[in-house]
Formats: structure tokens, sequence, C-alpha cells
């Protein structure tokens, strides 16, 4: 193993601490700052996710967005490979998906120009550690190859880190909203 392999397990395995704990205090409206947010970008097709374990929950924006324009959220297809994202609406019915997130039970896949991205911690400089897949770091960087792509992280504050041990490949976040506010990368 690696000392940067290292390094990152260290930082997820406290990143994972912290989000636990803040999942347990079960912040009220924490979705309340990223329905702000996007209120600003009503129409542009944006993806969310279906929160799994202790992931802050961004349904009640997503809901609130699908209003106005196409919501989706990530299809995992393979290991490897860049996530697919498949259109969502609250009322859909919804399959388990791999690692046991829900996906839409029919595919209708479309590309995102908002990315909500589900994180393990970040920094105040828009960088992310993930569960350690890559899958986010692929999808933005092909989908950003195309057009501009606004990559939001969703987290509780508490996730929050001061060094991350971040790599080339790893993709940047443009803002991260969490129960307390937006920061601006």
């Amino acid at each position: 193993m690696s000392d940067l392999t290292a390094i990152k397990a260290q930082a997820r395995k406290d990143g994972f601490a912290r989000r636990k704990l803040a999942f347990d205090a079960r912040f009220g409206g924490a979705a309340g700052h990223l329905s702000a947010l996007l209120a600003g970008y009503r129409g542009v097709p944006l993806s969310g996710y279906m929160p799994i374990r202790t992931e802050i929950d961004p349904l009640a924006a997503m809901a609130e967005a699908s209003a106005y324009g196409p919501v989706g959220v990530p299809v995992i297809t393979g290991a490897g490979q860049p996530l697919l994202f498949s259109r969502w609406e609250p009322d859909a019915d919804m399959i388990s998906g791999q690692f046991g997130a829900q996906i839409p039970a029919v595919d209708d896949f479309f590309e995102p120009e908002i990315v909500i991205v589900p994180l393990v911690a970040f920094d105040r400089n828009g960088g992310r550690l993930g569960y350690g897949g890559g899958f986010y770091d692929r999808t933005l960087e092909g989908l950003r190859a195309k057009r501009a792509t606004l990559a939001i992280g969703f987290a509780f504050a508490a996730q929050q880190a001061d060094d991350l041990p971040l790599e080339v490949t790893d993709q940047p976040l443009d803002m991260i909203v969490t129960e307390a506010g937006v920061i601006s990368v």
C-alpha cells in the first residue's frame, strides 16, 4: 500500500466519522440552502443522488427542481465506467442499483449540466474525497470536456477537512452546499 493510499484511507475514515455524527444530529431542513441555490438555475438539467447510509439528503431540493426541468440520479454501469444519469421524479418507480442506491426502474438517460455530488469530505478550495471508486471524477471529466458543468458538493458542514489528500485526477467542486450555507470556490 502506497503512502497516498494509506493517507486517503485514513482521511475517508475520519470523514465518515464526522459525517455520521452530523447525520445522527438530524438537522431539519438540511436541503434548504441547496433548494435556494438551485432556484437560480431553474430548467437547467441537473442530477442529484439517492442518499445512502449517512449521506445528507438532497431529495427535497431535487423534488422542487423537478417541477422546472429534468432531474436525474446516477446509475453505475460498471467498475471504471463513468456514471450515466437517468431521469427521476419524486413518484418514480425505483429499484435497487449497485452499492444500494435506488435508481429509476425505467432508464431515461440524459446529460446534466449541474451535478450535485455526494462526498465523504471536502475542503474550502473545492477538493472532494469520495468513496474511492472514481465514478464522479471520470464522469465530471467527461461532461466538462463537452460543456460547462457545475459540480456542487452537498455535505454536512462537519465534513469539512483542512488538508485532503488529492490527486491530479480528482475533479474539483465549483461550490459546496451544507446545512449551514453555500461555500463558493
